[in-house]
């Protein structure tokens, strides 16, 4: 099968390619660079465009012969979406309904979208279900509702197959640590902890620390990206025969971010400056997934539950690659 991966030069997208090649698969990068890296993906064929290039897809589509679409181009930095929604609406929304289009017109009609546990919102009950109210609070949370919106009424019109996967904090180095975060700027916070661990930060700052939670800081659910992508593999074999497929991906296990700050200590036996302060506005206390549809329905096992493998992964790459893909 040949699956082309949008965004495929990004952290999750050069990590599905990898893991699509070792299965079997044939895919083909297609990726405008804005975000991703070249490095990340040399080994593999790339076609850099744009997903709003209706023309381009419909080529690339038709002459590599394409049996489905992975999509990972979206934005995902949650303050910037507040600062430039109508920029998050043109990338997230718009082009997605190009990338769509070009599908049906290409008769395409597998589809693996890349969305957010950030569909929530501020949920009221945790661990979240897929059946959990949809109250995006950001432009980023509604512009991934959005696109499942579109999908879902594709698939009842019969011109797709779609899968929808809600991440919740994908982390760690994949591909035996050859494949890790690289995002400028950095917001995801087991890379900044990283980053204060190896003297490149000043200190680590906890936003909070009068939560309802055990140690009172925000507790969130992280999954190691090979287990992220894993699940994608299993949803794209599913889609033969299924039209519909919503599905959390998470450990279903929260860790603090005291616990995460301890972590990285051990794995690195650094010390480092932490520094407390006020709450940002909108961090819900918990986020954590129910993710047993998933693993009921396709069957989907966590490799590294474990949030210190996870970290380890994480650090060796930081450490091989120490000003990110740049080198």
């Amino acid at each position: 099968m040949k699956v082309l991966v949008c965004g495929g030069a990004g952290y999750i997208g050069s990590n599905m390619t990898a893991m699509l090649a070792s299965q079997g698969y044939n895919p083909v990068v297609f990726d405008n660079f804005c975000k991703g890296h070249r490095q990340a993906v040399k080994e593999f064929e790339v076609v850099e465009g744009d997903t709003g290039d209706f023309d381009l897809l419909v080529k690339v589509l038709k002459k590599k012969k394409i049996d489905a679409v992975m999509h990972f181009a979206g934005f995902i930095e949650v303050k910037e979406s507040v600062e430039k929604p109508l920029e998050y609406y043109r990338n997230n929304v718009c082009n997605t309904q190009v990338l769509l289009s070009a599908m049906e017109k290409t008769g395409v009609k597998k589809f693996v979208f890349s969305s957010s546990a950030a569909v929530y919102g501020m949920p009221e009950v945790v661990p979240i279900t897929e059946d959990s109210p949809k109250k995006p609070i950001n432009p980023y949370g509604q512009t991934k509702l959005t696109v499942e919106d579109r999908c879902h009424f594709l698939s009842e019109a019969g011109k797709l197959n779609y899968a929808a996967l809600r991440y919740f904090n994908a982390a760690g180095a994949g591909t035996n640590c050859t494949l890790g975060e690289d995002h400028k700027p950095e917001s995801h916070l087991i890379p900044l902890v990283i980053a204060a661990a190896m003297g490149k930060r000043e200190d680590i700052k906890i936003f909070g620390t009068d939560y309802p939670t055990p140690d009172g800081t925000c507790v969130r659910d992280y999954i190691h990206i090979e287990d992220l992508c894993s699940a994608h593999l299993l949803a794209l074999e599913k889609l033969e025969k299924h039209s519909e497929l919503i599905y959390n991906l998470g450990n279903g296990k929260g860790h603090s971010i005291r616990q995460v700050i301890e972590t990285v200590k051990k794995v690195s036996g650094k010390n480092f400056k932490v520094t407390e302060t006020a709450r940002r506005e909108g961090d819900p206390p918990v986020l954590t997934a129910d993710a047993s549809k998933a693993i009921k329905e396709l069957g989907w096992k966590t490799k590294y539950p474990e949030l210190e493998k996870i970290v380890e992964t994480a650090w060796k790459w930081h450490n091989k690659y120490p000003n990110g893909y740049a080198e």
